[in-house]
């Protein structure tokens, strides 16, 4: 795909709106939505890549309350012509095809490959990639399985919700919450996932969130990992304008 001149490609991750509660993220809601609005001048694509919810799940009738203010922009925007890709994480892994059919934006639940202006990319959220956090692996395919799905699909949901609410906010097992601290570039796994990604296939940018801290490490001699950071503590976000990829932080004053 060809960037046409003066738009760009926005990328951003890890809001965990409704987190520890719907009242204490709805002010980081609206940063958010500020910022959506802020770029929809020049923007031509923009990922969402993970935990833009602190939990999500989709019944068949029912998805969780709230967040009116983020669907409502990203709807104004996808209605806009502006393209929009939402890639899952380990907090919304449950969405199936509601942001499809309502919002027209496609769902991914696995990282994928773009090119954009001749250079490669190579996106996704992250979680349960590169060696290490086996505890979180196992218990992903539990979430993962159709029957597990099943199950919870049978609780009410004021209490499926509520449930899945309390764990998301305080089980780091399960949230696949990890320690935010650097942990140096020899030991950060998602760079160790890039450079094996590497040695079958080139790519310029790899593109990730859940570590929740705005990142660039060079993995190869024309390749640099990128880590989005969170709209949490640090309000980062990625942009790239048709030449080159950089980090950015929203004001949020």
């Amino acid at each position: 795909m060809q960037i046409p001149q003066g738009k760009k490609i926005y990328f951003s991750s890890d809001n965990h709106l409704g987190a520890p509660t719907q009242a204490e993220s709805l002010p980081r809601e609206k940063i958010f939505v500020k910022w959506l609005d802020s770029i929809k001048h020049d923007a031509e694509v923009i990922f969402l890549l993970g935990d833009l919810f602190d939990f999500w799940f989709e019944y068949k009738t029912v998805v969780p309350k709230g967040f009116v203010r983020t669907l409502g922009k990203l709807a104004e925007l996808r209605d806009n012509g502006i393209q929009i890709h939402f890639f899952v994480g380990n907090h919304d892994l449950w969405m199936h095809d509601y942001f499809e059919k309502e919002l027209n934006i496609p769902v991914y639940h696995d990282p994928k490959e773009f090119v954009f202006n001749n250079k490669h990319f190579f996106i996704g959220h992250g979680d349960g990639k590169g060696p290490g956090d086996k505890g979180y692996k196992r218990m992903k395919k539990v979430f993962i399985n159709p029957f597990s799905k099943w199950l919870f699909r049978w609780l009410h949901p004021d209490i499926g919700v509520r449930v899945a609410q309390h764990l998301s906010v305080k089980n780091k097992l399960i949230s696949g919450d990890e320690d935010k601290e650097f942990l140096g570039e020899e030991k950060e796994w998602l760079a160790q996932y890039s450079k094996r990604k590497l040695e079958s296939k080139h790519f310029d940018y790899f593109v990730f969130g859940h570590r929740h801290l705005p990142m660039e490490i060079k993995v190869g001699e024309n390749s640099t990992y990128y880590n989005l950071g969170d709209w949490i503590n640090h309000y980062t976000y990625g942009v790239f304008d048709g030449e080159r990829f950089e980090m950015k932080t929203f004001q949020t004053s």
